[in-house]
């Protein structure tokens, strides 16, 4: 395992799959042990629900027993110092809106996490992807993505929009993140959407293992997020396998004190909670500077 995933004495990892998404194999109490062994003192697992039929994780448990699995868990490791919250992570689209709603109204997480992957007809997918590049300027590239991220944030439905701008790892290498970051005022509308409904901001750390080689989204943004009025931000290492979990989070907790946040925030209204960043974050590095002036 790289050094990046080798955070420890943190205070909440808030994004994290196990075997009850489609995509991970790890148990709950596999998670649970590492975190006791690191320090990592709170857990959201936040699996997988879908709502387009054929998705992989449409209908794959049912929210009883995904209920009950963390519920259980949270009890077994309460005595070991480690808080497990039970979370969602909801594919949204906008065609899937109302499904969602419902959802959302019929059961109660203590943590929602609304991100966009993909829908049907999508132009980031691997078969499709080239042929949408060709002859499109930036803006046309990611303007699907960032419609439906827009939307997600205007719905209010969730306490986090995820990887707000995971787009950069369906078009890459073809568009490298640097073109994404010369052009901040492709984040705008989201970024607006997200403060306008009280929205967080998640920093998703899953790109420092991948080829995108940063956060989503990257410093500036946060920043830039915080220059506008944003007041909540979360941070997550969307693991999805044992050597990641709170994987890249010293680099998360770095951007969001940078940023000139003090704490995370862990769900809204009046169940939601405020996380401080531990001590040795404050006054960490230089600030970052807030693209788009």
């Amino acid at each position: 395992m790289s050094a990046v995933g080798q955070a420890r004495d943190l205070p909440l990892d808030a994004h994290v799959h196990t075997d009850q998404s489609p995509d991970s194999r790890v148990p709950i109490d596999a998670y649970a042990a590492i975190a006791v062994a690191r320090g990592i003192r709170e857990l959201a697992i936040t699996d997988h629900v879908d709502f387009e039929p054929g998705d992989p994780a449409y209908r794959y448990i049912a929210f009883d027993d995904r209920e009950r699995t963390v519920r259980d868990a949270a009890a077994r490791w309460a005595d070991r110092g480690l808080t497990i919250r039970f979370g969602a992570e909801l594919t949204y689209s906008r065609a899937r809106e109302a499904d969602v709603c419902d959802h959302l109204a019929r059961h109660r997480y203590d943590f929602t996490i609304g991100s966009v992957h993909d829908w049907p007809g999508t132009p980031y997918s691997r078969r499709r992807i080239q042929s949408w590049l060709a002859g499109r300027t930036l803006d046309e590239i990611v303007a699907p993505y960032f419609t439906e991220v827009v939307a997600a944030a205007r719905s209010g439905l969730f306490d986090t929009i995820g990887h707000l701008d995971v787009v950069k790892r369906y078009i890459h290498p073809h568009v490298a993140p640097a073109r994404l970051a010369e052009r901040p005022d492709l984040y705008e509308p989201a970024l607006r959407a997200l403060i306008e409904s009280g929205t967080a901001l998640e920093v998703n750390s899953s790109g420092l293992d991948e080829a995108v080689g940063e956060t989503y989204p990257p410093g500036p943004i946060v920043a830039r997020f915080r220059a506008l009025g944003g007041r909540g931000v979360t941070t997550g290492s969307d693991a999805h396998a044992r050597r990641w979990l709170a994987g890249g989070l010293e680099e998360a907790y770095a951007i969001v004190a940078a940023a000139g946040f003090g704490d995370l925030a862990l769900g809204r209204g009046p169940g939601g909670r405020r996380v401080e960043l531990p001590g040795r974050f404050a006054g960490r590095g230089e600030p970052v500077t807030a693209l788009g002036g």
